[in-house]
């Protein structure tokens, strides 16, 4: 089980504010949390077979072949605003 001393903890490495109530709501819910992953460590997977693959003859990925692309002009042509072959947007941040 999960104690407050180890939420606040958490919280810090987080960098959260926490009041006594999401203290113990959080000291709770991950308790839960770590039971319930506590039960799928004891789960038999033995006889279990893997999702995945390490060997590229079972790599389900595409593999990487070039294509023609848009024109930097095709590409542009359907942005709101266009500024110096760039999509001009508004300013967000330090206004």
């Amino acid at each position: 089980m999960i104690d407050r001393e180890q939420v606040l903890r958490i919280a810090e490495l987080a960098r959260l504010k926490l009041s006594e109530a999401e203290i113990g709501n959080f000291t709770g819910q991950l308790g839960s949390i770590l039971e319930y992953v506590k039960q799928l460590d004891e789960a038999d997977t033995a006889k279990v077979e893997p999702t995945c693959f390490m060997e590229p003859s079972h790599d389900p990925l595409r593999s990487d072949n070039e294509k023609p692309s848009l024109s930097q002009e095709e590409a542009l042509q359907n942005g709101p605003k266009v500024k110096k072959g760039f999509f001009a947007i508004p300013k967000v941040i330090g206004q």
